[in-house]
């Protein structure tokens, strides 16, 4: 439904003719707008129509016919919109900000990580010029870095427990508690094969492939009897 227009004053209209022309040209074009909207809803009426008429056709579902709601729904705003604009300028608009564009590039290594400086110099034969027989003294040097991954690596840790004696008594040093006492396997070791397994979802049998790789035997049953119940 187009809405009402008042009354038009012709002492109101511009005298040129320019203008006039523009004014033209704009009602036009928005009426074939409107007339294409009316279009679109009149084919969706229509199909809901013969859907409930026809009893043979395909009902249609609640989520086709929530479907047309958003439709209809979706144009309202923009309704609300065309109506401000030819009501004439209202608030002023924000302007859109410009995307931020994404730095190109690579990105910086992590500052975290413990770094290792090696400088690669020149020979010393080589720090002689070969035309002007000068020696080349250090202007500047370029620094470039790259990510190295050190593997982890299995130890041994030997707890040495000194004794001590006299006439009538003997004292013997104590050690740091173990996470499991009596057993191989330090708390670190079990961290390790513990967060593989939950964390990691490493299975056992794969750990016991691994440890073989570092050259160390350790059962899955071992592994299995280490982790929590």
């Amino acid at each position: 439904m187009l809405p009402s227009v008042p009354p038009l004053d012709p002492n109101t209209l511009p005298q040129d003719i320019q203008v006039l022309r523009k004014i033209v040209l704009d009602l036009c074009e928005q009426l074939k707008h409107q007339s294409a909207e009316k279009d679109k809803y009149r084919s969706l009426l229509g199909e809901l129509l013969d859907a409930q008429r026809n009893r043979k056709s395909e009902q249609l579902s609640k989520d086709q016919m929530a479907l047309f709601e958003e439709l209809w729904k979706a144009r309202q705003p923009e309704q609300a919109g065309e109506d401000e604009a030819a009501d004439g300028p209202g608030e002023e608009t924000k302007t859109p900000e410009a995307p931020v564009k994404k730095r190109s590039g690579r990105q910086p290594l992590a500052q975290h990580l413990v770094r290792q400086r090696i400088v690669h110099d020149l020979a010393e034969a080589d720090k002689h010029c070969g035309g002007c027989g000068k020696d080349l003294h250090l202007i500047a040097e370029e620094t470039s870095e790259r990510y190295e991954y050190i593997p982890a690596s299995l130890k041994v840790i030997e707890d040495v427990r000194l004794k001590y004696a006299c006439d009538c008594t003997v004292k013997t040093a104590d050690k740091p508690a173990q996470p499991i006492e009596k057993s191989t396997a330090g708390a670190s070791l079990l961290a390790q094969v513990i967060v593989a397994k939950y964390a990691d979802h490493q299975p056992l049998h794969r750990q016991e492939k691994i440890f073989e790789r570092h050259g160390v035997e350790i059962s899955r049953k071992t592994m299995g009897g280490w982790g929590p119940r």
